[in-house]
C-alpha cells in the first residue's frame, strides 16, 4: 500500500505543524519520563496522532468526540499529575543555572555536617533544606527571613529548643540561610512507613515536588537522615553525610556531563 496519496494531501503548513507538536510532545516526555505522569502523556500523544489522522481522513464523529473531551483530558491529566510536572520541570532546568563556587559548597557543606551531628548528639530535631534548581520562593516568602552565612554555630542557635525560629525548617538558598520557620508540604505517599515522624514526612514531601535535598535530625532517635527524590536515606557519621551530600551537590564532571547530555537529547 502507497502512502505517497497521505503525503500528497498534506501541505507545507500540515507539515510545520505535526513537527512542532511532535517535538512539543517529545521534549514533554523527555522531561516527565520516570514520573506517574509519563504513561498519562503517552495516552495524550497517542490521542492527538487519532485526532490528526481523523481530521484528514474525515472521519467526523471521530474528531468531534475528541473536539469535546480532548481539553478536559489535558486538564485532568495537569490536576492529577501537578507534582510530578512540577519536579519533571525543575529536572529539566537542572543546567540551566549557574552552581556555586566549589569553596563555597565545601564550606557551606562541612558546616552543615557538624551541625547535624551537635544536633544529633544533642537529640535536637532539625530540617535543613538546600534548594538546588528549582525555586523554593513559595515555601520561603511566607517564613521569616534571614539572609545569613552558614555556620554551626547558627544553626545550632535556631534549632535550639527555646529558640523562636526552631519550629519547621531553613532554607539554604545560594549557598546562605535565606529562612527560618520554613513550613514544607507533607508527603501523600502511602508508601511512607507509619513510623517516620512530622520531620521525615515534610522532608520527603517537598522532595517530591522539588529537587531540593533535604537533612532531618531526628529528635527521638538522634539520627540524621538525607532525603531526595522522595528518598530517605540514612548517615551513619559525619564522613557518611559529608560523602552523601557531595555525591549529590558535587557529580564528577563526567556525570554534569551525562546530564547536559540527557538535556540535549
Amino acid at each position: 500500500m502507497s502512502w505517497t496519496w497521505l503525503w500528497d494531501a498534506l501541505g507545507w503548513a500540515d507539515v510545520l505543524d505535526i513537527a512542532i507538536m511532535s517535538f512539543l510532545l517529545y521534549r514533554a516526555m523527555v522531561i516527565l519520563r520516570g514520573t506517574r505522569a509519563f504513561q498519562s502523556l503517552l495516552g495524550l500523544g497517542a490521542g492527538l496522532a487519532l485526532y490528526l489522522v481523523a481530521g484528514r481522513l474525515g472521519l467526523t464523529t471521530i474528531r468531534w468526540l475528541l473536539d469535546k473531551f480532548f481539553v478536559y483530558l489535558v486538564l485532568a491529566v495537569i490536576i492529577l499529575f501537578q507534582r510530578d510536572i512540577r519536579r519533571g520541570l525543575a529536572r529539566a532546568g537542572g543546567t540551566l543555572f549557574p552552581r556555586l563556587g566549589a569553596a563555597t559548597e565545601l564550606s557551606m557543606l562541612e558546616e552543615l555536617v557538624k551541625a547535624s551531628f551537635a544536633l544529633a548528639s544533642r537529640r535536637i530535631g532539625a530540617l535543613m533544606v538546600i534548594e538546588r534548581e528549582a525555586s523554593l520562593d513559595d515555601w520561603v516568602e511566607p517564613a521569616t527571613p534571614l539572609d545569613a552565612r552558614v555556620s554551626q554555630e547558627l544553626l545550632l542557635a535556631i534549632f535550639h529548643p527555646t529558640s523562636p525560629l526552631h519550629d519547621g525548617a531553613i532554607v539554604l538558598q545560594k549557598g546562605r540561610v535565606a529562612a527560618a520557620q520554613v513550613f514544607l508540604p507533607l508527603t501523600h505517599s502511602k508508601s511512607v512507613s507509619r513510623m517516620l515522624g512530622t520531620r521525615h514526612r515534610a522532608a520527603i514531601g517537598l522532595t517530591e515536588e522539588t529537587d531540593a535535598v533535604v537533612i532531618v535530625v531526628s529528635e527521638e532517635r538522634g539520627a540524621v537522615s538525607v532525603v531526595q527524590e522522595g528518598r530517605l536515606t540514612p548517615c551513619r557519621d559525619a564522613n557518611e553525610l559529608r560523602s552523601h551530600l557531595q555525591g549529590i551537590l558535587q557529580p564528577p564532571e563526567p556525570q554534569r556531563a551525562r546530564r547536559l547530555a540527557r538535556w540535549r537529547t
